[in-house]
């Protein structure tokens, strides 16, 4: 039987939260009012749980006839991690962790994609934000051929929070931008380290950029400017794999 992915209602949400359910994004009508709208509102914001405020016609559309009063929750398939957790039992496994951060992805498919290659190069976690990036849904655990659930996934409320983490215990955080100087080659992946990759509009936020250890590019030799960012991700993350062999 497959598992059902959305729940509708304000009410339904409410008590969905408040049982543990794990919600990977919500979805409430504009303009909505009520004491029942007041209460998902303060629990969005307790739980931190991602929300975007919608017209009508979208809820209408997600909800397919179904009566959703205002509001409709996505589910996650899969249960996040804590990012210190992960890190603590990274370095046990007596192997130089390697984790893969990014910095609000927002296409489903090329994080699918990218989780996928994570799990085929031994990629500790993936840590994401929990506002602003893509969902995982559907269509991420298909496109990731199912890696979504063998690959930890840590969501943090900001990049930064990760970036300060990470540092502090003793992983090298490397950037991976076409503004960068150096090669990926010329970068050393065999110790701790953890990769940053942009969003596929604007790339990897210029405050981030500044908090890294390292940036590094992939060489670019034909006249289109970029690679599809699941694309170069998997090359920089084989070329970790190549150096840790």
């Amino acid at each position: 039987m497959k598992k059902e992915t959305t729940i509708y209602g304000i009410r339904a949400i409410t008590e969905a939260i408040n049982s543990g359910t794990t919600i990977d994004k919500v979805f409430v009508q504009k303009g909505l009012r009520g004491e029942l709208f007041q209460e998902l509102e303060r629990l969005l914001r307790q739980e931190g749980i991602n929300s975007s405020y919608v017209p009508v016609e979208k809820l209408n559309r997600m909800s397919r006839g179904k009566n959703h009063q205002g509001a409709v929750a996505q589910i996650s398939p899969v249960e996040f991690h804590s990012l210190d957790a992960v890190v603590l039992n990274s370095f046990e496994t007596g192997k130089a962790p390697l984790f893969l951060i990014l910095d609000q992805l927002s296409d489903v498919r090329n994080f699918g994609a990218i989780v996928r290659t994570a799990e085929c190069t031994g990629v500790s976690a993936v840590i994401i934000q929990k506002k602003g990036g893509a969902p995982i849904n559907g269509d991420t655990v298909k496109t990731s051929a199912g890696a979504i659930f063998n690959v930890p996934i840590c969501k943090v409320d900001h990049i930064k929070d990760a970036i300060f983490y990470m540092q502090s215990s003793g992983i090298k955080v490397i950037a991976a931008t076409e503004k960068a100087e150096n090669l990926i080659y010329d970068c050393s992946f065999a110790e701790p380290c953890a990769i940053i990759m942009g969003s596929e509009g604007k790339g990897i936020n210029p405050s981030v950029l500044k908090l890294v250890d390292e940036s590094a590019k992939l060489p670019i030799l034909g006249s289109i400017e970029s690679l599809n960012v699941s694309v170069a991700c998997g090359a920089i993350l084989y070329e970790a794999t190549r150096q840790r062999l």
